[in-house]
């Protein structure tokens, strides 16, 4: 492994932004089903979105349509992909197909360098939450946000909350400003199959961000993830250093595998005891997959809280970022508020150069 880089969060990389024409790369750092006989029409739809509504021409990196299989037993050949892309001047921007629950197995393979060296957008959720972790620790900003073979792939057409996000946060250097809530949402779990492509899913309406605790506005910068995932980086290299937590707010969500109520508490427990939810200045929590465990997961939050002495800490709740459709984008390192008076949540600066 080369390149060990400390950099703080503040001094992250900025990208540039995605223009109209650029070249981005698809890539598979987790599963690999993109590249599955049964599901490529469905990458290939989600490609198709790239091209006609941002204006992007799309690349896929050799070893990310070889399939599940492949892309299980050969950690190296997804990480190479990964490496690929960054080192290619001229790819602009890399979309991860989707998460999994193994991209932890790229990390012996990862020059943070090369990463560091060609700063570009690179998005995508769940365990993407590793790779995400990767540009972090090479002192580059990314974008938690929608992946090809979920949103951009989603049936009849993209949702347009998640459509104005890609263009306000991946094509625009303009201070990104309040994200207001989705008015509606869904994630209902159609087959991923051709006869299914027309059909739409139902939409629920969104009942808009609840303040869980705090009464001030705070600001820091974006750091966190997939709730689960961050728990296979706890203890590595990937780890941030205990100081970076100053200044920042957290970002956590929940994944389709629904995460028991006491788990939530056991790892916020663990954050404390880090000292990190001590350091933080706000906490934002996404949307439950599925609205499941919505009340529960309030109550572990707000008991951890009281547990630390931590009950001023301000925490927005069910807000429209990870396993929840539509989405807006996170970019790591930003500076963002949370607005407890008004329950608001804003990014206070662009995410691109």
């Amino acid at each position: 492994m080369i390149g060990m880089i400390e950099v703080a969060m503040d001094r992250l990389l900025k990208p540039e932004k995605l223009q109209p024409g650029d070249r981005v790369a698809t890539v598979s750092p987790s599963w690999g089903g993109a590249g599955d006989p049964g599901l490529l029409w469905r990458y290939k739809q989600g490609v198709s979105r790239l091209e006609e509504v941002f204006g992007l021409t799309v690349v896929p990196m050799p070893n990310s349509l070889k399939g599940g299989e492949y892309t299980y037993n050969n950690p190296k050949a997804r990480a190479e992909d990964l490496m690929t892309a960054f080192r290619d001047k001229t790819i602009k921007g890399i979309f991860a197909n989707i998460g999994g629950d193994d991209s932890i197995r790229l990390l012996p393979y990862i020059d943070f360098d090369v990463i560091r060296e060609n700063p570009k957008i690179f998005m995508g959720f769940s365990d993407v939450t590793v790779a995400h972790l990767f540009c972090h620790k090479a002192g580059i900003s990314s974008f938690y946000g929608p992946a090809i073979l979920t949103d951009f792939a989603e049936n009849v057409e993209m949702h347009p909350y998640t459509i104005e996000m890609v263009n306000r946060i991946l094509f625009s250097n303009e201070r990104i400003g309040k994200i207001q809530p989705a008015k509606e949402w869904t994630s209902e779990r159609l087959e991923w199959i051709e006869e299914n492509k027309n059909q739409r899913r139902t939409m629920n309406p969104n009942n808009g961000y609840e303040v869980l605790q705090g009464s001030s506005t705070t600001q820091g910068r974006l750091i966190g993830g997939c709730i689960e995932v961050l728990e296979f980086l706890k203890g590595t290299e990937l780890w941030p250093e205990k100081d970076y937590w100053e200044n920042s707010i957290f970002f956590f969500e929940t994944s389709e595998d629904h995460p028991a109520p006491n788990l939530i508490r056991y790892w916020l427990r663990n954050y404390a005891a880090q000292g990190i939810l001590q350091k933080t200045k706000g906490i934002i929590f996404g949307k439950p997959k599925d609205e499941k465990y919505y009340e529960e997961y309030k109550q572990e939050i707000l008991q951890v809280m009281k547990e630390y002495e931590l009950e001023d800490l301000p925490i927005l709740y069910n807000l429209n970022f990870g396993h929840t459709e539509p989405k807006f984008i996170l970019p790591y390192g930003a500076l963002a508020e949370i607005d407890c008076k008004n329950g608001e949540f804003s990014i206070l600066e662009s995410g691109v150069k």
